[in-house]
C-alpha cells in the first residue's frame, strides 16, 4: 500500500510535469487565475500577502529552526530531526525548477501583486506548506497526550494553512494553479516518505509534550 502510494504520486506528478512542459497556460491555467482573481479587494490583498509571506525563505528557516528547538527542549528529539527535515524540500523544489524551467506568469496574462525570481514550477511556497504543516499534522497525531479537540484544532489549521496558502500563490499572480498543485502533489509525497521514517520501528506509542 505505501509502495504504490508513494509510485501513483511519482506517476501524478512526472505526468503533470511533462503537460506544464507541452501545454501552453491558456488551456487551463488562465482560466482558473482570472476566476480566483476578479474576486481581488484590497483587504483580501493583505491577507493573501500574509499568507503568503510564511513562506518566503527567511521567514520559513526560522520558523522551522523554532520550532524544532521546541521539541528539542520537550524532549522530543525524533520531532525536532522531522521538523528540520523539511528544509530540504526548498533544495528539491529549487532544483525541479530549474530542470523543468517553466517561466512565471507575466503582467500581460495576469494581475502581478508580489514580485518573483526562479521559475514557476513546482510552487516552492506550496512545497514547503504542504511538507512542513504535514510533517506538524504527522507528530500531532502521533503525540498520545495532546486532547483530542486540541488536535482537532490544530489538524484544521495546519490544512487551512496548506490550502489558503496554495490558493494565495494564484491570487497574487506567483503561480498558475498547475504550479500549485505540483507543489502540493509533491508535497504529500514527501510527507508520505517522512512519515514512513518517522513511525519505522517506533514502539513507544505514548510519545507525550510533558
Amino acid at each position: 500500500m505505501f509502495r504504490s502510494s508513494l509510485v501513483t504520486l511519482l506517476i501524478i506528478f512526472t505526468a503533470l510535469s511533462f503537460f506544464v512542459l507541452l501545454e501552453p497556460p491558456e488551456y487551463l491555467d488562465i482560466h482558473i487565475s482570472e476566476e480566483i482573481q476578479e474576486k481581488q479587494t484590497p483587504d483580501l490583498d493583505t491577507i493573501m500577502i500574509w499568507i503568503s509571506w510564511l513562506g518566503r525563505i527567511p521567514v520559513s528557516v526560522v520558523m522551522v529552526v523554532l520550532i524544532a528547538l521546541f521539541f528539542y527542549f520537550l524532549h522530543l528529539k525524533k520531532e525536532a530531526v522531522l521538523i528540520l527535515s523539511t528544509l530540504l524540500s526548498g533544495i528539491l523544489g529549487l532544483g525541479l525548477k530549474m530542470l523543468i524551467n517553466r517561466p512565471r506568469p507575466s503582467k500581460d496574462l495576469v494581475v502581478l501583486l508580489e514580485d518573483t525570481k526562479y521559475q514557476s514550477f513546482p510552487s516552492g511556497h506550496v512545497l514547503f506548506y504542504t511538507v512542513f504543516f504535514g510533517a506538524l499534522i504527522l507528530i500531532i497525531l502521533r503525540l498520545k497526550k495532546i486532547k483530542y479537540k486540541i488536535k482537532i484544532f490544530l489538524v484544521t489549521l495546519c490544512l487551512s494553512i496548506i490550502f489558503f496558502g496554495a490558493v494565495s500563490r494564484v491570487y497574487l499572480g506567483a503561480h498558475w494553479f498547475t504550479d500549485v498543485l505540483g507543489g502540493f502533489i509533491l508535497g504529500v509525497l514527501c510527507v508520505f516518505l517522512m512519515g514512513y521514517f518517522y513511525v519505522k520501528n517506533d514502539t513507544n506509542v505514548s510519545r507525550n509534550v510533558d
